[in-house]
């Protein structure tokens, strides 16, 4: 009897797969596609501990609020940091996207998580989802949530290796056959190389500037190789010395070289990963290349270098911010394609 009750939930559920990353947050609905995409920002009244805000409102309050309300991004190096926080975010999310109905079930949920994450951690990300609404959690290795969001084919006996960078960790794996075959990750990824554009400015130009005006620069003008066309962005933010406003033009050459730490400990994290490769899965990947995902993945000129580097093909997934959330909706669509994928052979978790 529980098949044909789990088929009819199916039908009026809405399955979501979630990637709960430390930058965004994003929901892809059964049948939809994804229909979030927000900051994982949360603001915080401090007295009364609610939630004020959730999402891309929370994080324009980013280093403007008051005393008595606080935005927190609860998520560090893509593991639950503050685990309460992380409960209203998907709460949030959840109620946000799914239908309320009379007698309608709770979603079934899996969540994309990094690969090095301890058991403890894989629990809580399970236990928040639980708690915001979920009937069952699953969770998914993120590098093997992106081979599956980028098309890769994961279940065949081929080897392919995915590269997601996201904002708190980069992830290289080697997958055949349905599961991971090699695996490496660091804890240097976006926001690294934004703190690195901060650290350039202060150092460099005597200038105090925020995440937000480093993200943007690295956007505009950040690149791993060098350009056809050099760029150009204006950083402005605080005089170190004075106190006061100021601005300062920069080169694409310059913020190359500020950002050249982190980028060189990721280039390295995945020459490892093709070091360590049997033979067999390395011809595979000779023929059909690395693909590259997450929103690290669209830093300019990053597969270029890479390519330059490794010695063989490197291509950019198709909208790579979104692989993982992509690869967690479709296994939340065919949990029984997908079982050797799932982190751990999980058993079924639902909500008491």
């Amino acid at each position: 009897m529980i098949r044909p009750l789990n088929a009819l939930f199916g039908l009026f559920s809405r399955d979501l797969g979630i990637d709960l990353g430390t930058a965004n947050t994003l929901v892809y609905v059964r049948g939809k596609g994804i229909v979030i995409s927000e900051p994982s920002v949360v603001a915080v009244d401090t007295k009364s501990k609610r939630a004020l805000a959730v999402g891309a409102e929370a994080k324009a309050m980013v280093g403007k609020t008051p005393e008595t309300i606080v935005a927190v991004r609860p998520l560090k190096d893509g593991v639950i940091a503050d685990f309460d926080t992380v409960e209203l975010m998907l709460h949030y999310f959840i109620r946000k996207v799914h239908v309320q109905r009379i007698m309608a079930p709770h979603p079934r949920v899996v969540i994309g998580i990094p690969s090095g994450v301890t058991e403890v951690e894989k629990r809580a990300a399970k236990d928040a989802a639980l708690s915001a609404g979920a009937r069952e959690a699953y969770t998914i290795e993120e590098p093997m949530a992106a081979a599956i969001g980028a098309g890769l084919p994961i279940n065949e006996p081929v080897g392919s290796m995915i590269v997601d960078i996201g904002g708190g960790t980069t992830e290289v794996a080697v997958i055949s056959l349905g599961g991971i075959v090699v695996n490496h990750s660091i804890r240097v990824a976006g926001d690294e190389i934004d703190e690195a554009i901060i650290h350039y400015a202060r150092r460099d130009h005597n200038l105090v500037i925020g995440e937000r005006t480093a993200e943007n620069a690295k956007i505009a003008a950040g690149s791993a190789y060098p350009l056809d066309e050099e760029r150009r962005v204006t950083l402005r933010g605080r005089d170190l010395l004075t106190g006061l406003p100021k601005s300062v033009e920069v080169s694409s050459v310059e913020l190359r070289d500020a950002i050249s730490g982190p980028v060189n400990m990721i280039v390295e994290l995945v020459k490892t990963c093709v070091e360590e490769t049997p033979p067999e899965l390395i011809a595979d990947i000779m023929e059909q290349g690395i693909a590259l995902a997450g929103g690290g993945a669209l830093l300019l000129g990053l597969d270029k270098r890479l390519q330059a580097e490794l010695r063989m093909p490197v291509r950019r997934a198709e909208d790579p911010l979104t692989c993982v959330a992509r690869g967690t909706g479709r296994v939340a669509e065919a949990l029984h394609l997908y079982a050797r994928a799932l982190a751990g052979g999980q058993e079924l978790r639902r909500a008491s």
